[in-house]
């Protein structure tokens, strides 16, 4: 982690989205050193939940066993499964036997679907996960994400355009929360210019974030750009000053 550019990114970010909530940094360790390990739920518990006292400025390492959502367990890499009868759980059901989240069409739909998200391996053995404030010369994050209302994102999303001629600079892929956090912008990083991802639209997770939050995830090669664009953007312009006003007011409230 390059210390000279966090905290300049820090002090951009207090300039010109006052009061704002700092992003969340992923990466991943084979030890995660002196960050607390996440303790395991007693039951099924959404990684989504867990992430609130990291965006409370609180770091934790998780692994495989602290997560007991067979999604995030795959999102996360920690595992190539997926729970039995996957297909028909994400579609339709099985009467009397399953009930089904009826987020795609058919099972056969979910099957297609489930060919264009291949499963991948964790590259070690713990997730860490800090809030912005608190990463160290020695973190070495693959994606920040934020957690904003529109104001903030409708920023996040012009800067993230700012130095690309593609149209499509942002992507909202369909995905479980966890997903769209941690999973497509490791995707995003295969690509020669990775895009950022407009997430927190999966219905079962929404409960663990405010109801005026989505996410914004930002693979670190376009994070280092966005940082880097942030004097020269729109964000020193009359029409941002008067969205930063805003900002500001409902961050005191």
């Amino acid at each position: 982690m390059d210390l000279n550019l966090k905290q300049e990114f820090a002090e951009r970010w207090a300039r010109y989205f006052p009061g704002a909530e700092l992003p969340v940094a992923f990466f991943y360790a084979s030890d995660p050193g002196s960050v607390r390990e996440a303790a395991a739920a007693a039951g099924h518990r959404c990684f989504i939940g867990d992430l609130a006292a990291v965006r409370r400025g609180t770091p934790l390492a998780f692994r495989a066993e602290a997560l007991t959502c067979g999604g995030a367990q795959r999102y996360l890499g920690f595992t190539q499964k997926l729970r039995p009868n996957f297909e028909y759980f994400l579609s339709c059901g099985i009467p009397g036997q399953l009930e089904g989240e009826r987020y795609k069409q058919s099972p056969a739909l979910v099957t297609e679907a489930l060919k264009r998200q291949p499963p991948f391996q964790a590259p070690g053995r713990w997730l860490v996960a800090k809030r912005w404030d608190v990463l160290e010369a020695g973190d070495e994050p693959f994606a920040a994400v934020f957690f904003a209302p529109p104001d903030v994102l409708a920023g996040l999303f012009t800067l993230a355009n700012f130095d690309e001629t593609d149209p499509d600079g942002v992507r909202a892929p369909f995905g479980a929360g966890c997903a769209s956090i941690v999973y497509w912008p490791l995707q995003e990083l295969r690509a020669e210019r990775p895009r950022a991802i407009l997430g927190m639209f999966d219905v079962s997770a929404r409960p663990c974030v405010g109801p005026n939050r989505l996410t914004f995830a930002v693979p670190w090669p376009k994070l280092v750009r966005m940082a880097r664009n942030m004097e020269e953007s729109f964000l020193r312009t009359e029409s941002w000053k008067k969205i930063m006003g805003r900002i500001r007011t409902a961050s005191a409230d």
